[in-house]
């Protein structure tokens, strides 16, 4: 029973791992559309982080990351999309918030949650770090300070393999 478990867990880690983004149509903070599977990062590592405002320790992760974001651009050239999953009748208020914390990330709103259900994504905070060719490279939920150096390491290790 543990052997089929494992061999599940597995299959489904593997599957996460080679998977790429789907195509989901949503708006930036700015009110222009973007369509999920273009985004890219001219052939460098980026990640995508779900948030929502309502969420303190989602919260927590992207001011963390925030603080080093210009070092780790010039250090990787990484890209952060931070992806908001409030509802409508709040997405008025995600500009305000990521003004407030001078996110310099680009921030895309996902109201109904269709690029969260389309990812399997079940608890937030979550990050999805992407190689370069746009494969999900690595899938975590949840957040613990101090956690978002290990993003780093993983870009840095995908920019490695890449070469």
């Amino acid at each position: 029973m543990k052997k089929t478990i494992f061999l599940a867990v597995l299959l489904i880690f593997t599957v996460c791992v080679t998977a790429q983004i789907p195509s989901i149509t949503l708006k930036t903070i700015n009110g222009n559309t973007v369509t999920t599977d273009t985004l890219n990062n001219n052939g460098k590592p980026f990640i995508i982080s779900f948030f929502a405002m309502w969420c303190k320790p989602c919260l927590r992760e992207l001011n963390a990351i925030a603080e080093d974001y210009s070092e780790w651009q010039e250090e990787t050239g990484v890209k952060i999309f931070a992806v908001s999953i409030d509802e409508a009748q709040n997405i008025a208020k995600v500009k305000p918030l990521v003004d407030k914390y001078g996110w310099d990330y680009e921030v895309l709103l996902d109201p109904n949650s269709e690029l969260k259900r389309a990812l399997n994504i079940q608890l937030i905070p979550h990050v999805l770090i992407f190689d370069g060719k746009g494969n999900i490279a690595e899938s975590r939920s949840g957040y613990v300070d101090g956690s978002e150096a290990h993003l780093l390491k993983k870009v840095k290790e995908l920019l490695e393999t890449e070469k």
